[in-house]
């Protein structure tokens, strides 16, 4: 089994700055995709940005130029610095990571818990 935990989330200014870890540990031999998605209240959760085992990088629309996903793979963490933070941005952010457990068994899905990201107008 592998285990998220998430840190970095908290209460921010329009146009502010946040910066949210995800560290992930327990049994794993392999961490292939890790992605940040979120969920604002009364909407689904969303595709956020996501980074490859080859460092490729994906982002949703609303967030390039704003957003940057990194890994630090010593560490089994993902990162998710956020810069202009808007109001809409407000949201339940939920790091993901697609690992295996040994080198047998296949990938499974992981989700953290959850850390709220609040951005005040």
């Amino acid at each position: 089994q592998v285990q998220l935990v998430e840190s970095g989330g908290g209460l921010v200014q329009a146009g502010g700055s946040l910066r949210l870890s995800c560290a992930a540990s327990g049994s794993i031999f392999r961490i292939n995709a890790m992605a940040w998605y979120r969920q604002a209240p009364g909407k689904q959760r969303e595709l956020v940005a996501a980074i490859t085992t080859g460092e490729s990088t994906d982002y949703l629309d609303s967030v390039k130029g704003r957003f940057a996903i990194s890994r630090d793979n010593a560490k089994n963490t993902v990162y998710l610095e956020m810069n202009s933070l808007q109001p809409e941005d407000t949201a339940v952010y939920y790091c993901n990571v697609v690992a295996a457990s040994t080198w047998f068994s296949g990938t499974n899905v992981y989700w953290g818990q959850g850390t709220q990201v609040t951005v005040s107008s």
